[in-house]
């Protein structure tokens, strides 16, 4: 394709068309004097083509004109050898795609399941040898059996019943209605694109199968009273068994009854059942919450009574040994002393007696007796603590 070729006197077009020519340089709008064609239509008069959309060869020619002058050396082999080398850089670029925290990466060669990738910067080969697919793993995806969530012209969400999903048969053959709602999230996103055809489709008839199986095996009183936690923890460890089976790569994470009746027509009969059941129940809670207050209550009194028992027996014996060791070590030493053994417990009663007394000491010498003078240290404290209150209460 002649690029370098410039309609300065009406030559030929990229299309092999002739340029818009004439005198006065002769653009590819038909400008100047000329009057030729340009690849858009016949050229104007003598002002250029007013009103045209703009010419592809032009634009073209333009963009040449800029690459030459800002790399002049792309020419010959060398510049077509950088420029596919430019372009091989920016085909193998596309292979770096990013998986999100809450992601999973699926890597497909030719349409095959090759690897699965973690939440970061990745790479594989680029198209068209691999591609890449990021399912969300951590979004709870919910999925209702025997109704459907429906909203009413004022925008009001409420449940309507699908009576053939919801219409189970028990154990001891009556009919019973039952409304739940499966949680699951994507466990191995691989195996959930290409295990299964309709992972949704699948999640739901397997759940209502087991929610069917666990039915069967329960009777209807159970089912009505009690039994609501019962069978959904049946029916959540049956659903991810067959899930498991199944190799969905699907966790099934909750599944939360909504509601356990009997149908409508005998509903009304069953709600007396019921609520002599609840109350049945409620009373039934009530005593083990008494039970559960008074009896640690009691416990605890008589923990503590024994031991206080415990301590007050000890301090007692280890008195006991204390003074019979001590007794034994005086009389150790009452034997080896027998004087001086008793003047030291002499002094240690008539501490132990004259302590608390007021006490007036009487000299015996050789000057005869009298009474020995000394200061009063203790009286006069007490008198002088005494002086401070009452000048304070002042």
């Amino acid at each position: 394709m002649p690029w370098s070729d410039q309609g300065g006197n009406g030559g030929d077009g990229p299309w092999g068309k002739p340029r818009g020519g004439g005198g006065g340089g002769g653009g590819n709008r038909g400008g100047g004097g000329g009057g030729g064609r340009g690849p858009r239509g016949p050229g104007g008069g003598g002002g250029g083509g007013g009103g045209q959309p703009p010419d592809i060869d032009e634009l073209i020619r333009r963009g040449q004109e800029r690459m030459k002058r800002f790399m002049p050396g792309l020419r010959g082999v060398r510049g077509v050898l950088l420029i596919l080398l430019i372009g091989i850089g920016i085909w193998l670029a596309t292979g770096f795609y990013r998986v999100q925290p809450d992601e999973q990466g699926v890597v497909l060669r030719f349409g095959e399941w090759t690897k699965t990738t973690q939440p970061g910067l990745n790479y594989h080969l680029p198209a068209p040898f691999e591609s890449v697919f990021t399912p969300k793993v951590t979004r709870v995806n919910r999925i209702e059996v025997g109704y459907r969530t429906v909203a009413d012209s004022r925008g009001n969400a409420f449940p309507r019943g699908v009576p053939s999903e919801s219409l189970m048969l028990t154990g001891d053959e009556n009919i019973i209605d039952v409304k739940f709602t499966v949680f699951w999230v994507i466990e191995d996103a691989g195996k959930f694109l290409f295990n299964l055809r309709s992972p949704e489709r699948t999640v739901k008839d397997v759940a209502e199968s087991a929610m069917r199986e666990v039915i069967g095996k329960t009777n209807l009183q159970f089912a009505l009273a009690e039994g609501r936690q019962p069978l959904a923890q049946a029916t959540f460890e049956l659903t991810q068994q067959i899930m498991n089976e199944y190799d969905a790569g699907i966790l099934i994470t909750q599944v939360e009854p909504q509601s356990i009746d009997p149908p409508e027509a005998v509903i009304a009969s069953f709600r007396d059942v019921q609520a002599a059941r609840a109350d049945q129940e409620r009373l039934k809670e009530e005593a083990e919450r008494h039970k559960n207050t008074v009896v640690p209550e009691a416990q605890g009194r008589a923990a503590a009574i024994l031991e206080k028992a415990r301590t007050y027996r000890a301090q007692e014996v280890n008195g006991a040994i204390g003074q019979a060791r001590r007794f034994v070590a005086v009389y150790n030493e009452y034997r080896l002393a027998k004087n001086v053994t008793k003047r030291r417990i002499y002094l240690e009663t008539m501490e132990k007696l004259l302590s608390g007394m007021n006490k007036v000491i009487i000299g015996t010498g050789e000057n005869g007796s009298g009474v020995v003078p000394y200061l009063p240290l203790p009286e006069i404290e007490r008198r002088r603590t005494s002086d401070g209150l009452s000048r304070g209460a002042e």
